[in-house]
């Protein structure tokens, strides 16, 4: 797309083990050869602090679907200045889950025509003004399979969003993530 005076806000959402971050930065190159200002911004960098997110405990799935990332925080400090009216001041984190306090990251400026891409988990239907949505799709085998040992506990938190939330139902581009190295568009109204 040309570059023009609105910023543009995607999100770029499904399971770790479907590669949300992975597609994110792939998608940052080509977007500032066709002469966009991109930022990737990663959902992990938004989350809450652990005295909030762990209150059920470390492994708990419905903490996880509910309460980690700070959701407020993502649209005050990227989503909202990069919107209409917005400043195009962006805050890329607000906090270090590793360290658990304030990531003391420096605001950047997005030019009028940039594009945020926010990468990450659970990231349709609470509300946050996404312009583009991207949902990468896994088949709960695959699910199942590509999610990493340590991170089991919160299938749980994926088949309720995918039950609750129907993501594929509505994203605006519905990719079949599967087979990693194929992955699939699902054409609107279509199965695959």
């Amino acid at each position: 797309p040309a570059a023009g005076p609105a910023r543009l806000r995607v999100a770029v959402d499904g399971a770790p083990a479907a590669g949300v971050d992975e597609l994110a930065a792939a998608l940052v190159d080509p977007l500032r050869a066709q002469g966009r200002p991109v930022l990737h911004i990663r959902a992990t960098d938004f989350l809450r602090p652990a005295s909030l997110r762990l209150e059920l405990g470390r492994t708990n799935p419905d903490s996880f679907y509910e309460a980690w990332v700070d959701e407020a925080g993502l649209r005050r400090e990227v989503l909202d200045p990069a919107g209409p009216g917005g400043t195009g001041r962006l805050l890329p984190s607000l906090w270090d889950a590793d360290a658990d306090r304030a990531s003391r990251a420096r605001y950047v400026d997005l030019a009028p025509g940039g594009v945020v891409l926010v990468s990450g988990s659970l990231l349709l239907g609470g509300g946050l003004p996404f312009d583009v949505t991207v949902h990468l799709e896994l088949s709960p085998a695959a699910l199942r399979r590509r999610t990493e040992p340590a991170q089991e506990w919160a299938l749980p938190a994926f088949d309720r969003y995918a039950e609750e939330v129907v993501p594929a139902s509505f994203a605006d581009v519905v990719v079949r993530a599967d087979d990693p190295r194929r992955p699939a568009l699902v054409e609107p109204g279509g199965d695959d």
